[in-house]
């Protein structure tokens, strides 16, 4: 397994990104593939709007209608043992991770600019079926700081710190199938 660990160097990420290649084996990225593509996904709402990008929430789920976290179904016991073992990576305690965001990103599906809502505190995400390019920017006076990941499959990030509070990330276009579960920690808890 390779680790880029946290990036010290400005040019190198923003701090508090981390990013393992690997993190999980190729018969276990297939279960988890047709667990999510089992799943009755539903295109991802956002207010009035709708994305097309596919998604399954469990623990929790943020409400746009309503401006905050609501309960989802609990995260399924196919999932657990993935967020114990993304919690051990992360130096987390068990049980840290509250939500878990299953997703389907089809041939030319992407998700724009955003920070995650700050009801969540790290967050961790693991690709599956095929590699994005997982932008972040900042602004940086009247220009933006930039910086590019290639997250692979199989591939476990973390944003934590600068990387979470003053990094916008996202992902264009996909050329491939991709799935990904994002695990998310609560601020709160």
């Amino acid at each position: 397994m390779t680790q880029l660990g946290l990036f010290a160097e400005p040019d190198a990420g923003p701090a508090g990104l981390r990013y393992w290649d690997n993190f999980i084996d190729a018969a276990a990225e297939q279960a988890l593939i047709g667990r999510i593509a089992a799943l009755p996904l539903q295109r991802f709402q956002f207010g009035a709007f709708e994305g097309n990008r596919r998604v399954a929430s469990f623990g929790y789920r943020y409400d746009y209608a309503l401006q905050r976290l609501s309960e989802a179904e609990p995260i399924p016991d196919w999932l657990l043992p993935v967020a114990r073992q993304v919690e051990a990576w992360a130096g987390l305690p068990e049980g840290s991770v509250r939500q878990g965001l299953c997703t389907d990103y089809d041939i030319g599906v992407g998700i724009g600019w955003h920070r995650d809502k700050p009801h969540f505190a790290e967050i961790l995400g693991l690709s599956l079926g095929s590699a994005c390019k997982f932008r972040f920017r900042r602004r940086s006076g009247d220009k933006w700081q930039r910086y590019t990941l290639e997250a692979q499959p199989r591939s476990l990030y973390m944003m934590q710190g600068e990387a979470r509070a003053l990094w916008e990330h996202s992902i264009p276009p996909v050329e491939a199938r991709r799935y990904s579960i994002t695990f998310r920690t609560l601020k709160w808890t």
